[in-house]
């Protein structure tokens, strides 16, 4: 075997694991989080509002940092499930970690504070928040819309009922 050919192959093995490494890092991951005490889409605003007036920011305080920070950095969203869906969700523009308010270790997802809505996904309570990949999001409302397919006309209760049907 020739030194040349060698040398061609350890390229393209050199090429394609670069290659890979860089799809890895560009890999989008969001985070999943239950809206405690949340009725709908308009009191989420009307506590984020109230929020932002009393703070000058919009932060979310919780106490696990996440490990995969930087890839939620890279275009991530904060998913708010209400009532059993996702219904909505929030750019995060920044992972800071420091002490609450009672002097506990803490992390603070900085929201972006312009809600985009989801299609409705159904999904089960939980503790604290979850990772959610990207290929598990549902997609923005205005994607839906610009393909002609939209549930927004029907009342919130009758899209609740048969999104738990598995009719939408």
């Amino acid at each position: 075997m020739r030194l040349d050919h060698i040398y061609h192959n350890i390229l393209i093995c050199y090429a394609k694991s670069a290659l890979a490494i860089s799809w890895a890092k560009k890999m989008v991951v969001h985070i999943v989080k239950l809206a405690v005490g949340i009725e709908d889409i308009a009191h989420l605003v009307q506590k984020q509002k109230a929020r932002m007036k009393r703070d000058n920011a919009l932060v979310h305080t919780t106490r696990n940092t996440p490990v995969r920070s930087n890839e939620i950095l890279d275009g991530g969203s904060i998913f708010w499930v209400i009532k059993k869906f996702v219904r909505v969700r929030q750019r995060i523009i920044s992972i800071e970690t420091g002490v609450d308010s009672e002097s506990r270790r803490s992390c603070f997802f900085v929201l972006d504070t312009k809600l985009i809505k989801t299609e409705m996904k159904e999904f089960k309570a939980f503790q604290g928040w979850r990772y959610f990949r990207d290929e598990e999001i549902p997609p923005d409302l205005n994607e839906i819309r610009s393909s002609g397919m939209t549930d927004e006309e029907l009342p919130l209760d009758m899209r609740l009922e048969l999104k738990t049907l598995g009719l939408l």
